[in-house]
């Protein structure tokens, strides 16, 4: 079982726009420096969208969001867990949660198809550190 947790941050941004016009936002965003190591994006009506945003360098993008003109939300805390994939490891991510008392409110997986997975922990602000250090350990 290989894998390494990090801690993150991400932002939220509701715009009127559809999905497709959000894109345009996040082209927009990487054109000025920003780089993303997840995004999450959401119909919250039928003009509307929520992006949920983890930059590779938070300070970054609240510079850039604020010359852009954007609202972020946040920061938030997550944790970010990568490695080789196998049977179960998901469980076992979330027993060592569990066995440390965290609780992830909630937890996004995928495989990249070739062995490798990345799964994201939204957690408690208070969590985080320790949720990093349970799958340290």
């Amino acid at each position: 079982m290989s894998y390494t947790a990090h801690r993150l941050e991400y932002f939220n941004v509701t715009m009127n726009t559809t999905a497709d016009e959000a894109y345009e936002v996040l082209d927009n965003l990487a054109k000025l420096g920003a780089n993303f190591l997840a995004i999450n994006a959401v119909p919250v009506g039928p003009q509307s969208t929520q992006l949920t945003l983890f930059p590779q360098d938070s300070s970054m993008l609240q510079a850039i969001a604020k010359q852009a003109g954007l609202q972020l939300v946040g920061p938030y805390p997550a944790v970010i867990v990568q490695g080789e994939d196998e049977p179960g490891i998901l469980a076992t991510i979330h027993r060592k949660l569990h066995q440390n008392h965290i609780q992830a409110f909630t937890s996004t997986a995928v495989t990249d198809g070739k062995g490798r997975y990345g799964c994201i922990l939204y957690l408690r602000a208070e969590d985080a550190n320790r949720a990093v250090k349970a799958l340290s350990d």
